[in-house]
């Protein structure tokens, strides 16, 4: 799945590897209405509606890997071949251009990590996943999980519900790039997603911003 992101805790696993209750972030609101947060309730109710059954088979299934800091989970040239959930540290997602790397994503405790196009259609991919500090992941197969979704159609639907959700977020994502600047869009990350700045590189969170080093430390100064 691809449901991992900065904000965009979805759902947490217990020590079986199931899934258990929606984290909800404030990431879009219209006319009044929090939609992303409505749709976490959703989530939240479809999750814990799964059978004992399902959560067993997904359970059965999921593998604990284990990375050290700046080891990649993934590079480009490479299948994406299962999710990766981060149980406990930090990774980030970037790809590189002209020689710079440009940071995509970050995920946390409970996220979800793959490259969504290399892991949807099972072919090399153009990013990398790297581990920004040791991290500990439940790794559940490609193959496994596309099984299981024919054996329990719930979770066939919840991997719909959460692909959705992951594309209001990346709408959001791109509604911020065109419609904010950069001084704007280091104040929303600020404020809804704090733990980012706390806790990320200042060069990964430039990246993130689309800005230079230079830039963010200046926006930084003046706060």
């Amino acid at each position: 799945m691809l449901y991992g992101n900065v904000g965009m805790n979805l759902y947490s696993r217990s020590r079986q590897g199931w899934p258990q209750r929606v984290v909800i972030f404030d990431h879009s609101e219209i006319g009044g209405l929090n939609l992303m947060e409505n749709y976490a309730v959703r989530l939240t109710a479809k999750i814990e509606s799964l059978t004992a059954q399902a959560r067993e088979a997904l359970a059965k299934v999921t593998i604990v890997r284990h990375f050290e800091r700046g080891e990649h989970m993934l590079s480009p040239g490479e299948v994406c071949r299962g999710s990766y959930w981060i149980q406990r540290g930090i990774a980030r997602k970037y790809y590189v251009n002209d020689d710079r790397e440009v940071t995509t994503e970050f995920f946390f405790d409970d996220d979800l990590a793959i490259s969504l196009q290399s892991y949807a259609l099972q072919t090399a991919g153009t990013e990398y996943i790297q581990a920004l500090t040791p991290l500990v992941v439940q790794f559940t197969p490609y193959p496994a999980f596309q099984e299981l979704k024919i054996r329990h159609p719930e979770l066939l639907e919840l991997d719909l519900m959460m692909t959705e959700y992951y594309a209001m977020w990346l709408e959001e994502r791109l509604f911020q790039f065109h419609t904010m600047d950069a001084t704007e869009r280091y104040a929303w990350l600020l404020n809804r997603e704090p733990h980012v700045v706390q806790q990320i590189a200042l060069t990964h969170i430039a990246s993130y911003l689309g800005v230079s080093l230079e830039t963010l430390s200046r926006i930084r100064a003046r706060r």
